[in-house]
């Protein structure tokens, strides 16, 4: 893990600072320049634009120059779009998160970026942080030895020692342990990630959290017992697999003088991989579907999230995971299954399985006493990247308010969401002849008629979130910001500052 501090001075032979892109004016043809930004630290740019401007520098988003420096080794310029007076938390955390994933392999940098208050140091030392990641799970030592995330991030400010930055390093550092835990899960091939070895993982995290002590639980229920307990959901969605479905829970509960204040549920998709099933994906992209457990992935690193920042919230995270897979075994289009609390469901498409799963964690969840908010994360449907993009997750709900208090959040953590509805109208294409409803309805507005089919599994008098992030789960493309190629993390940080803000 790359190492977070604060500092008042400069040490390090790595210096991160900002380029923006500026503007001459008053002048007729105005031409584009550009503009160092330094924050706090006074640097001597004479000469520097000079050679940024040769370098062919234009202090967009995402792009990084280096220059080696006279009393510096190095000088990392880190692109933060146009000037302003003051930068958005986002596009602070983005150019940090772009600087620290081209320093790779090296020990250690001093970021000083325009920052002015609490909330701008801290995006800095996230977004450095959520940028210090590598998956080398898997590469040989001789690839390793060169691909080595930054070791060691000094975000500089005078205020490095004042108490209201006091937790700025240390939060930083468990919301990126938490987030790297959850694109490590992603990124995990399924012949090493079955819904067993998930479980597996998170018993390890849970103890290394310091388990009872730090008030994390954690039970796993067996295929058999999710049989005999009627999770038919589960059940059905992993009996084609030779890997056995799960349902794993981790509970959090504040310890000593620490009071919970809120007690919430949160419920991920655990598919650890999704052929299909008999309604076969075509093999261009099926690659990616070992990321169809990232919402499982991430409400599990969410919760141990929370109790490493002990939050006054008590929250129970459900995962429940299994493989679809093609057999003699699997779920046959036209089967009828109930789910937990004993409504049926005809199942038209196997490859509409993640909302069978969530249907029964979403009626175990409930059962909890004194529940003031459940919140789903899935990597639901295609039709979420169609109408949002690979970026933008969606958020539906029973609840405006809820909803409303959820989006302020996120647009602090910078995460992207965006609200959509539940058409009433769309309801009626769940209708079934033979069951109480159909796994699919009408083809269009398919991310809308997944929400609603959940919302039949949800108490109406319950603020319930679903959140749809299956394009943003899974980056197939380039690096950007602070985003890796691969599993990105997304909703974990939501989650947190969702349960920080108790909305």
């Amino acid at each position: 893990m790359t190492s977070i501090s604060l500092t008042p001075t400069l040490k390090d032979e790595i210096l991160v600072v900002g380029l923006a892109q500026g503007s001459t004016s008053g002048k007729k043809g105005a031409k584009s320049s550009l503009v160092i930004e330094s924050g706090d630290l006074v640097l001597d740019v004479a000469g520097l634009e000079e050679i940024l401007t040769d370098l062919g520098a234009t202090g967009k988003i995402d792009e990084v120059i280096k220059v080696p420096g006279s009393s510096l080794r190095l000088l990392v310029f880190t692109g933060l779009g146009k000037a302003a007076p003051r930068y958005s938390h986002e596009g602070l955390r983005r150019a940090a998160g772009a600087a620290a994933r081209s320093l790779a392999g090296h020990k250690s940098a001093t970021f000083s970026l325009p920052t002015h208050d609490v909330a701008t140091v801290s995006a800095v030392a996230e977004g450095g942080a959520l940028g210090a990641y590598l998956f080398n799970e898997f590469r040989s030592e001789a690839e390793v030895h060169g691909a080595k995330p930054l070791a060691a991030i000094k975000v500089h400010t005078p205020h490095a020692t004042k108490d209201a930055y006091s937790t700025i390093a240390s939060d930083a550092e468990i919301i990126s342990q938490y987030t790297f835990l959850t694109r490590d899960l992603i990124n995990t091939p399924p012949s090493h990630l079955t819904p067993a070895t998930f479980a597996e993982k998170m018993a390890a995290e849970v103890k290394a959290a310091g388990g009872a002590r730090a008030g994390l639980t954690l039970t796993v229920m067996t295929e058999d017992v999710l049989k005999r307990k009627g999770f038919g959901g589960i059940t059905a969605v992993g009996q084609g697999s030779a890997n056995p479905p799960r349902l794993v829970r981790i509970s959090y509960k504040p310890t000593g003088k620490v009071k919970a204040k809120k007690h919430y549920a949160f419920v991920g998709k655990g598919i650890t991989f999704d052929s299909g099933g008999l309604a076969l994906k075509p093999a261009l992209g099926m690659e990616a579907m070992k990321s169809d457990m990232s919402g499982a992935a991430a409400v599990c690193s969410a919760v141990l999230a929370i109790a490493a920042l002990k939050l006054p919230v008590a929250i129970d995270a459900w995962a429940p995971l299994a493989e679809n897979m093609v057999s003699d075994t699997a779920t046959r289009p036209s089967d009828i299954i109930t789910i937990y609390g004993g409504k049926t469901v005809e199942v038209l498409n196997p490859d509409a399985e993640g909302r069978l799963v969530l249907a029964d964690a979403l009626q175990r969840a409930q059962e909890e006493n004194g529940l003031d908010l459940i919140i789903d994360v899935a990597t639901l449907t295609g039709a979420q990247v169609v109408a949002l993009g690979t970026r933008t997750s969606a958020v539906m709900t029973n609840n405006e308010a809820t909803s409303a208090a959820f989006l302020e959040v996120t647009d602090k953590t910078g995460e992207q969401f965006w609200p959509m509805p539940l058409p009433t109208e769309l309801r009626a294409s769940l209708d079934s002849p033979v069951a109480d409803l159909a796994n699919i309805g009408d083809r269009m507005g398919g991310m809308l008629v997944a929400g609603i089919f959940l919302k039949e599994f949800v108490s109406d008098d319950l603020p319930w979130l679903h959140l749809d992030i299956a394009g943003p789960a899974y980056n197939d493309r380039s690096p950007h910001g602070y985003t890796p190629v691969g599993g990105t993390g997304i909703a974990v940080r939501s989650l947190i500052a969702a349960a920080k803000a108790q909305i």
